[in-house]
């Protein structure tokens, strides 16, 4: 028993003091690691892009000023061509300026024994010097600095049957201080490649095709329609060309109708073709033109409705030739909007003739006071009024009738000649009773009753009314 004992207490020793060895030459190792790693770069040690693992700094300095003598950069341009710069061409050298000694003691060799699974890279921009002059004149011979093609964006392109994508051109075009920075950093740290597409040095589009094949596709959907507006003698056409012009983004980044545009179109086209109280050019029952504006009469586009209807067209790709929803409609939609129905009234002569079809029916004299409007008007509902016969309104206030107590004297209106009749002065021509009666018809147009009952007869509302 004792025997045993004795031989586990020798193995226990023996298994200590191995130990104790152990940790004494690791110790060793360790610290001699510290002491060898002072004057020593530590495995893995980049500097200026050469390999200097385990140099002294007598050893880096001479491996530097060696490489840097016969340095070359390759210079990697657009479309797989390549250039070169070498160290003689721009008298590149090392200087020793006792970077590599700060970088040497700036190490951690307390933790040398880590450096063997890592890669440490060091830039010394500060001792590589080169002639700028030399440097410059190399840099704006390159190829890549000549004939540049200039970047163009991708953009959509309308053709005959809807829009496409023309794609960008990347183009050659160098950004010059990009270039000089990104060479000059190479050859101050020793980087023997320089990608001029990886390191940003060219001026690229800023649209790309891809960029625009989602736009491109919804402006096909949104303008694969015709709207043709029938105006009579007269057509507007919203097509693509058109309807290009109305598109923008929503919040999703999607093109859509801009409602706030099309309104704005209706209301050109309302300018274009509304016609009330527009200054027009009139043929007189005399044959003479004349020019009348102002008035109640013409077309008026309702351009709230017409704003919805052409949007929901747009949006249901429903081509079609439309109407404009009208607020107020007038006899005729050519240029002509009176047509050759209507009431002619010459305040001058004091002579009214109703047409119908461009026949004249009715050519009578009439009584008006001096704040009778001229324009034209659009004739009212007739009415039955209670103080006036035959009374036809052609605004709120104002109006045509007709007074028994009216007698017209003077020239025949019907002369063969085809002259007009010149009715004279109001006092030889009219016999309208007392000057009561005659304040009253305040802008109003009195005729004698039977031609105010005529014309009452033959008329319906709408019809234009032309004062002057």
């Amino acid at each position: 028993m004792a025997e045993n004992n004795k031989s586990m207490d020798k193995g226990r020793k023996l298994l200590i003091g191995f130990i104790i060895v152990l940790l004494l030459l690791t110790a060793g190792a360790y610290f001699f690691g510290v002491y060898y790693f002072t004057e020593h770069f530590l495995p893995g040690s980049q500097v200026n892009g050469f390999n200097c693992s385990y140099m002294t700094e007598k050893e880096a300095e001479n491996l530097l000023e060696q490489k840097t003598g016969v340095y070359a950069l390759a210079v990697q341009t657009r479309g797989n061509g390549q250039e070169a710069i070498t160290a003689d061409e721009i008298q590149l050298k090392y200087t020793s300026d006792g970077s590599v000694n700060k970088l040497l003691h700036k190490q951690n060799r307390f933790s040398w024994f880590l450096a063997f699974s890592q890669q440490m890279t060091y830039e010394l921009p500060s001792s590589v010097s080169y002639d700028e002059s030399l440097f410059e004149q190399k840099t704006a011979s390159l190829k890549c600095m000549q004939d540049n093609v200039e970047p163009v964006d991708a953009y959509i392109k309308e053709i005959d049957d809807g829009f496409e994508v023309v794609p960008e051109i990347e183009g050659t075009k160098i950004d010059r201080d990009k270039l000089m920075e990104d060479i000059k950093n190479a050859v101050t740290t020793g980087r023997t490649v320089a990608n001029l597409e990886e390191d940003g040095c060219y001026i690229n589009p800023t649209v790309y095709a891809d960029d625009l094949t989602k736009d491109c596709q919804q402006m096909n959907e949104l303008t694969d329609v015709v709207v043709t507006y029938d105006f009579s003698d007269r057509k507007e056409t919203v097509d693509r060309s058109v309807i290009k012009n109305w598109l923008t983004k929503d919040e999703n980044d999607d093109l859509v109708l801009d409602k706030a545009v099309i309104a704005n179109y209706i209301s050109e086209l309302a300018k274009k073709y509304d016609t009330v109280g527009t200054e027009r050019t009139f043929s007189t029952y005399d044959n003479q033109e004349i020019t009348v504006s102002g008035g109640n009469y013409g077309w008026v586009i309702d351009q709230e409705k017409e704003t919805d209807a052409l949007y929901q067209d747009i949006m249901d790709k429903k081509t079609e030739v439309r109407e404009p929803v009208y607020e107020q409609e007038a006899q005729s939609r050519n240029t002509n909007d009176i047509g050759y129905s209507y009431i002619e009234i010459d305040l001058t002569r004091q002579r009214m003739v109703l047409y119908q079809n461009g026949s004249p029916i009715v050519d009578t004299g009439f009584a008006a006071s001096s704040s009778t409007p001229t324009g034209v008007y659009r004739l009212g509902d007739k009415q039955e009024a209670a103080s006036v016969d035959f009374w036809m309104p052609f605004t709120d206030k104002l109006g045509i009738y007709g007074d028994s107590g009216l007698v017209i004297t003077g020239t025949d209106l019907s002369d063969e000649t085809g002259d007009s009749g010149d009715f004279g002065s109001s006092e030889e021509s009219v016999d309208f009773g007392s000057s009561d009666s005659w304040m009253s018809t305040e802008g109003c147009i009195v005729l004698p009753e039977e031609q105010a009952q005529t014309i009452y007869q033959n008329v319906d509302s709408g019809l234009p009314v032309v004062i002057y």
